[in-house]
This record gives structure tokens, sequence and C-alpha cells, in this order.
């Protein structure tokens, strides 16, 4: 594994779990009236083209960083769904 790549997988964790304590505060608190749902939405879609790209590149970070983030941030969009 080259350095180019481990930033890569490093950056992509960062900001991968940066979605978990959103994620269990919304879980916990059975709210999320403070979540924009326009806000949700096109992040969601974003993350969706950054995998879609990932897999175009073949960019083994890139993908599993957005894989994660998608299947984190669609859950809390569910939650946003169906608490509010």
């Amino acid at each position: 594994m080259n350095t180019v790549m481990l930033l890569g997988f490093v950056a992509g964790t960062l900001t991968t779990i940066a979605f978990l304590p959103q994620l269990f505060k919304t879980w916990k608190s059975r709210s999320a009236k403070d979540i924009s749902l326009e806000w949700l939405i096109t992040f969601t879609t974003g993350i969706l083209l950054w995998l879609i790209y990932g897999f175009c590149i073949a960019s083994t970070p890139v993908i599993l960083a957005n894989g994660v983030t998608l299947v984190l941030t669609s859950v809390i969009l569910f939650f946003k769904l169906k608490f509010d």
C-alpha cells in the first residue's frame, strides 16, 4: 500500500465515522427534527455519486468510505422520515 492510498483510507475513515455520533443521537432520542431533510437528501445523493465515481476509477478507499457513509446517511434519512 502506497502513501497516497493510506491517506485515502485515513481520510475516508475519519469522514465516515464522523456520522456515527449523529446516527446514535438520532436513534437514542428518536428525533431528527434538527436535521434538514433537504441537506440530508442532497448529501446522500452526493455520496451515492462519489460511490459510483469510486467504482469508475477503481479506487478502493473511495468505494469503501462512500459505501459505508451511504449506509450511515441512509439510516439517518430513514430515521428522519420515520421519526418526523
